[in-house]
């Protein structure tokens, strides 16, 4: 397969792993959250050659060039691998499909014990993702990094927990604290299969070539202090630990959408190497989390789909705030279906990226 990418000397390490090493760049190194998606043209001609979703994800042909795609466009700095957070489920043995107008939605959930026995194969049964990575690395010239990446293991469970009898797979995430509150005991069975499913899953990522991984807790958001501990940062911190005890050596993303009240605690409480702030964190906040560890986000992006000078605004602001020390210029979650590609050219002038 050829990149369509320029191959260049190698170059050391990539800025934007040295951010996550802890060292500040001139420019700040910039990728966006669903950087490979439908606002591109060619994405959306590649998908429409896959019969559904799942099948997208597991073609490490298309799945590389879909993950490329953007890196040919713009100058990002790194390009994460097109995947999904719920091929775990299916690794797992729980049937999941993507339907048009609904998203995501999940059979009953198998019993805890058949998944604790897939959970070590859950790499090995996914190793189409492995294969996507290898191909992308192979296609990247050196000074741009290449990320990993999988659900935090409360926002798997939260689509996966009873999942076609309460439709929790469609979205109702009270639904699923609901249940951890009423089954707290099988609710922590499923965190830890999951926690383990998904080391072993990161460790092929990285044994494929992924220079860092990310951990997507999409759903952090509006829990008390107490159950964000037990949800989590505890199953984050198992998770971490399982794939240092693996052997993986690559830097960690943590990613605790809207948690921005206690990011500072996830910072210091959480073994990561890098924490990425979403929409709402406050930069004041983010300054305080940045002196714990290197930070990336947390553009909003409505106002990347809305451009003009407000979008021109609040980049000189995250800039002006964030950029002096440690940083990943990044969206505070995934970019729009809608948004205008010019949009994205605005930003990255702005930023200087090249």
């Amino acid at each position: 397969m050829t990149s369509g990418l320029e191959t260049v000397p190698t170059l050391g390490e990539a800025p934007f792993l040295k951010v996550l090493a802890g060292e500040r760049q001139a420019t700040p190194p910039v990728w966006f959250m669903r950087q490979a998606g439908r606002y591109l043209p060619e994405y959306r001609a590649l998908r429409a050659t896959a019969p559904d979703f799942i099948a997208f994800c597991l073609d490490p042909e298309k799945a590389a060039e879909a993950t490329l795609q953007p890196m040919r466009r713009f100058p990002f700095s790194a390009a994460i691998v097109f995947a999904d957070i719920l091929l775990i489920p299916r690794a797992l043995g729980q049937q999941v499909a993507f339907e048009a107008g609904e998203g995501p939605v999940l059979g009953p959930l198998p019993p805890v014990e058949a998944m604790a026995e897939r959970s070590a194969d859950a790499g090995g049964a996914l190793s189409q993702v492995g294969e996507t990575l290898s191909r992308v690395r192979a296609a990247l010239p050196a000074n741009r990094a290449l990320i990993g990446f999988a659900g935090a293991p409360w926002t798997v469970a939260t689509y996966m927990l009873d999942g076609g009898e309460r439709a929790i797979g469609k979205g109702q995430r009270a639904e699923a604290r609901d249940f951890a509150y009423r089954e707290p005991e099988k609710v922590d069975a499923v965190l830890d299969v999951l926690v383990e499913a998904t080391a072993h899953y990161l460790k092929m990522q990285a044994d494929a070539g992924a220079q860092a991984l990310k951990i997507f807790e999409s759903w952090a958001e509006g829990l008390s202090d107490d159950l964000f501990d037990r949800l989590v940062l505890k199953p984050h911190q198992k998770l971490v630990a399982r794939v240092r005890e693996l052997g993986v050596t690559a830097p960690l993303i943590g990613f605790p959408r809207g948690s921005a009240a206690i990011a500072e605690h996830y910072a210091r409480a959480c073994d990561v190497q890098l924490v990425a702030l979403d929409t709402a964190c406050p930069l004041e906040v983010g300054r305080r989390v940045q002196a714990i560890k290197p930070i990336q986000g947390a553009l909003d992006p409505l106002l990347l789909r809305a451009g003009g000078a407000a979008l021109d605004r609040r980049v000189d602001q995250l800039l002006d705030a964030w950029a002096g020390g440690p940083y990943v210029f990044n969206l505070g979650h995934g970019i729009l279906p809608d948004t205008p590609i010019a949009h994205v050219e605005q930003v990255l002038k702005r930023i200087g990226a090249e």
